[in-house]
């Protein structure tokens, strides 16, 4: 006797629900931030909260705090792009103190295993490891000399071709928080 595919997917369902049965609750997804830009377009990141969960609190504290609306990319180069400098918003991008900002506070290093590839999203620092704290970076192209020496806590997971056209001066409207 053949029973009908009906019947069969109502007995698996009440056999999941069974009294006894382990079920795995579905995996969360993973915070993310998106990147609204001045020009026009979003860049979505994905956070790592295992693998640098100071960073990834730090930034959404900074994102939920609207510190970024309205910063400028400072920095890019071939290889990468910058933001975080809070003295964008007033000074000049020819400024020499253009780059040196930040919240007023500093991080911890959290060094992990994750590579810099294509899209890595990296806290930003001065010469002491420990001394992170609300600039950015996003890596255009594979940036190994970086690993071990920065902390990565995410990546672009749309919208990577904005960051390939970012210039200096560049505009943030926003950062929002998306999901957890």
């Amino acid at each position: 006797m053949i029973a009908h595919p009906l019947a069969l997917a109502a007995l698996l369902v009440v056999a999941a629900a069974a009294p006894g049965l382990a079920q795995t609750p579905p995996a969360s997804p993973a915070p993310r931030a998106v990147i609204t830009l001045e020009k026009g377009g979003q860049i979505t990141l994905e956070l790592f909260p295992a693998d640098a969960p100071k960073h990834v609190a730090n930034f959404t504290k900074l994102v939920r705090r609207g510190f970024y609306d309205g910063l400028r990319f400072h920095r890019v180069e071939d290889w990468v792009v910058q933001a975080g400098d809070p003295q964008t918003k007033t000074l000049p991008a020819d400024d020499d103190r253009v780059g040196n900002g930040g919240p007023g506070y500093t991080l911890k290093a959290e060094f992990n295993k994750r590579p810099h590839q294509r899209g890595t999203l990296g806290m930003a620092r001065g010469g002491d490891p420990d001394s992170a704290g609300s600039q950015f970076y996003i890596t255009l192209k594979p940036a190994r000399g970086l690993d071990g020496q920065y902390t990565v806590f995410g990546r672009v997971v749309k919208g990577m071709e904005l960051a390939d056209a970012l210039k200096v001066g560049d505009r943030i409207t926003s950062i929002r928080i998306v999901g957890k």
